[in-house]
């Protein structure tokens, strides 16, 4: 009973060790969280703003520009999977990973081969595991992402993009990331990046009117364009390109944070309960082993006294 009791205490102190490591990673997390959803949240109203202004330049000056123009056929797809560094986050990543395969089957059902660029630790070491070629992968700051990061991915899938599909290049450009939409929801989705879907010209400036002022809301606006429309796309998309993976980069961080701090409090309820239990367990024992020690003494003052009896 001693044994039983001893094995006990020791789950008891590794359950307490494990539990101190997993609150702290949950107040680590509920600390970065509130920075990660602002950072997320300031980035959203650029890019989305960026995007519309491409689409509408792209629609108004009737450019066939090679980051806007459909290809006839497309043979080769890149797609960027936006994943964590670092586990200890729930079923983040396996959601992400699921959302990412599900993607490249789509893709390889419609005949187009597939070129794998990751984020993160995670996501690289699930398709390197399984041989999975990855044409780049980048590492070590999937929970403070900056503009720097994003455009040398930026800078990486445009030059694929720019790049032949016969030479290695590729003709789409879709990326998967977890949307943050509160600290208890965050959807894993893809988006296709490139080439870029154009609004309509009606639709453009339909939006972009207020309608105030007496203005007309059906008024076309003039575009002007110095030196050239073209030249003005050029440098326009790569700014869009950039703005996107950031703001992909940075919804995923304030997803890891969400998840990691969720995850974290159940592993920290889950280590209580188990505390409970195992020092239910070990007072049982306790009690079994006073009770067994109370009867052999019972037992051996009964035998002596029936020993003296029959002397």
């Amino acid at each position: 009973m001693g044994a039983q009791q001893r094995v006990f205490k020791q789950k008891i102190r590794s359950t307490q060790s494990l539990r101190k490591i997993f609150k702290a990673m949950e107040l680590i997390a509920a600390s970065r969280i509130q920075k990660a959803i602002a950072r997320s949240q300031a980035a959203s109203p650029y890019a989305n703003a960026l995007t519309r202004a491409v689409s509408a330049v792209a629609s108004e000056s009737n450019v066939d520009h090679v980051l806007t123009s459909e290809p006839d056929h497309v043979t080769r797809a890149a797609v960027l999977v936006i994943g964590p560094d670092r586990g200890f986050a729930g079923a983040y990543s396996a959601n992400l990973i699921r959302e990412s395969e599900e993607l490249v089957r789509l893709l390889k059902q419609e005949g187009k081969e597939v070129a794998l660029y990751t984020v993160g630790g995670k996501a690289e070491s699930y398709y390197t595991f399984r041989d999975r070629p990855i044409v780049e992968a980048w590492t070590g700051f999937s929970e403070n992402p900056t503009a720097e990061d994003a455009r040398k991915i930026g800078e990486a899938l445009l030059k694929a993009f720019e790049t032949d599909a016969g030479d290695g290049g590729v003709q789409e450009i879709y990326m998967v990331f977890t949307r943050f939409v509160s600290s208890v929801k965050h959807d894993p989705e893809y988006r296709r990046l490139l080439p870029l879907e154009v609004v309509d010209a009606d639709e453009a400036t339909t939006s972009g009117s207020t309608g105030g002022g007496g203005s007309d809301a059906g008024t076309m606006p003039l575009y002007e364009f110095e030196p050239s429309a073209e030249a003005v796309l050029d440098a326009l998309l790569p700014r869009y390109i950039d703005s996107r993976i950031l703001s992909a980069l940075l919804s995923a961080s304030a997803s890891e944070q969400a998840s990691r701090q969720a995850a974290m409090k159940t592993a920290t309820d889950n280590a209580d309960d188990l505390i409970k239990t195992y020092t239910r367990l070990a007072n049982s024992a306790r009690q079994a082993e006073i009770t067994q020690e109370l009867t052999e003494i019972v037992g051996g003052a009964d035998a002596l006294a029936a020993s003296a009896a029959g002397d």
